[in-house]
């Protein structure tokens, strides 16, 4: 078997997921301490601005426009202390996530603020744009929830553009945080079928792929069959991972995997799950070419369950 079934990158799985595409340059070894300061006062800089989960859009031209120069943003409450530095655009020039202080609800003319999962739901932006917000959102949540030193209790200070956070008071040193999520479409080869789960909080209808933390000291394969097990009673043997997807609820990355069903006999977790079965080849292949409001149905376009069971209900052979 080929190493490399691909020619490129353009044709893995995870680039059909939403958020998952981002051009930026990062220069991730390339962060000096004073890099958002110079950033700053470039002026061809460039930044997103969101507030408490949603990105700010302008809807006064044909396509929403999410990027703004800072000065547009110093009416509407930057505050450029909390500001990251991303990277850098194709042109070299900075690309920042600035948090604004302004209500959604006070708002001017023609700003909206959008919350992240209808971005993508609703197509409002294109798809190196929505990994670059995926990004960022990750990166404001994460530097909001470190603020304070979990040895000594200080105030921390965000360095390196804000992909670090340093404790004055103990020099105990903080970096983004980055939750895996296994998420896992069951196959029973024998009968051509495939396992799907409905949680009480999906909207009426949807059956999606089974999905769980990664534990601490856990092999990626490892969580799958455990979370598969615990969830729905199956065993599973083989362990195929497909494709991930960042997630920035709040900063997650999804690990897509198949795997393959032991047994048969479905004992779900009545906790976790409201309903858990088997569904055919066919049966699935009907969900997804002909959505329906009043029957089973899959999970939207550019999630990474939803690329999990189409590559599986239409794979050749």
């Amino acid at each position: 078997m080929a190493a490399f079934p691909f020619d490129g990158p353009s044709q893995e799985a995870s680039r059909l997921t939403a958020f998952a595409e981002n051009t930026l340059d990062r220069r991730s070894e390339n962060r000096p301490r004073d890099c958002l300061l110079t950033a700053l006062r470039d002026h061809r800089t460039l930044a997103y601005a969101v507030m408490n989960g949603r990105l700010l859009l302008a809807f006064d031209e044909a396509t929403p426009a999410a990027l703004f120069p800072l000065a547009k943003l110093a009416s509407l409450g930057a505050d450029l202390d909390r500001a990251v530095l991303l990277g850098f655009a194709s042109d070299m020039a900075p690309r920042l996530v600035v948090p604004v202080s302004t209500e959604a609800e006070d708002l001017p003319v023609p700003y909206k603020a959008v919350d992240y999962r209808s971005l993508y739901m609703q197509a409002l932006l294109p798809p190196p744009l929505l990994g670059e917000v995926a990004q960022g959102a990750s990166l404001i949540a994460w530097n909001d929830s470190a603020r304070y030193c979990g040895r000594c209790g200080g105030r921390t200070r965000s360095e390196c553009g804000g992909y670090r956070r340093d404790c004055p008071a103990c020099e105990k040193q903080y970096f983004p945080r980055t939750d895996p999520v296994v998420i896992m479409l069951t196959v029973d080869e024998v009968k051509d079928r495939c396992l799907l789960g409905r949680s009480p909080h999906f909207r009426p209808g949807m059956f999606s792929c089974l999905a769980g933390f990664v534990e601490p000291g856990e092999t990626i394969e490892d969580a799958v069959r455990r979370e598969t097990l615990e969830e729905s009673g199956i065993a599973l043997g083989r362990v195929r991972y497909h494709a991930s997807q960042p997630w920035p609820f709040p900063h997650s990355l999804m690990l897509g995997c198949y795997g393959q069903a032991l047994s048969g006999e479905i004992r779900f977790d009545s906790t976790e799950l409201e309903d858990c079965r088997w569904f055919s080849r066919s049966e699935v292949r009907g969900m997804l070419s002909h959505p329906s409001e009043d029957g089973p149905a899959t999970p939207a376009e550019g999630t990474i369950a939803h690329r999990l069971i189409t590559d599986w209900a239409f794979r050749e052979g």
